[in-house]
């Protein structure tokens, strides 16, 4: 079985047993400007072409650091079904069609959040931000809502998986996959 299959596999399980709002929230992590690692939530859209699909602004702080050093990890952590797995690899921008889907597929509050906030700037008074919020709404009360020029997503492509199940024996089952030159996965079992 290649990771993905079992990635699949696991979050399906995932999902099924979940009570969590945000079952596809993970940490990615990247590279900070200031040569400090940074690492955020995001949601995970889909597994699509053995890469991993997030979005947000691509001029917010993970835009930055993504766009300096593409280097990143994923790191999820499912409670109900006791399973973590690590991912490291290469972020690339996605196409402007994919970010369109993705951007029409976010919730209208999500939508106008976007087009008027410059994601994690400073700000004085959070009341400008509010106001500029009502006037969105207003603007598109009865229109489709348009995706900022700032707006993406990043497809990562692994070059390293490591999916975890936790026991209560404590000798948990750690499977390593790592991507060779070849297109091939190899696997490696780790010690708890």
């Amino acid at each position: 079985m290649n990771p993905f299959q079992l990635f699949n596999k696991w979050y399906s399980e995932e999902l099924e047993k979940s009570k969590a709002n945000i079952p596809s929230a993970c940490c990615l992590s990247s590279n900070g400007l200031d040569g400090y690692p940074n690492a955020r939530f995001v949601s995970l859209k889909e597994v699509k072409d053995d890469a991993f699909i997030i979005t947000g602004s691509l001029k917010s702080r993970k835009g930055l650091e993504i766009e300096k050093l593409s280097k990143v990890s994923l790191t999820f952590w499912w409670e109900a079904t006791e399973r973590q797995i690590r991912i490291q690899g290469n972020a690339t921008k996605i196409l402007d069609t994919e970010a369109v889907y993705y951007f029409k597929e976010r919730t209208k509050d999500s939508k106008i959040i976007s087009l008027i906030s410059e994601q994690g700037a400073s700000i004085e008074n959070m009341d400008i931000l509010k106001n500029s919020y009502k006037e969105a709404e207003r603007k598109y009360t009865n229109k489709d809502i348009p995706m900022p020029k700032n707006w993406g997503g990043y497809a990562i492509q692994p070059i390293r998986m490591e999916l975890m199940e936790f026991e209560k024996s404590r000798f948990h089952k750690r499977t390593l996959f790592q991507l060779k030159e070849e297109e091939e996965w190899i696997a490696t079992i780790l010690q708890p």
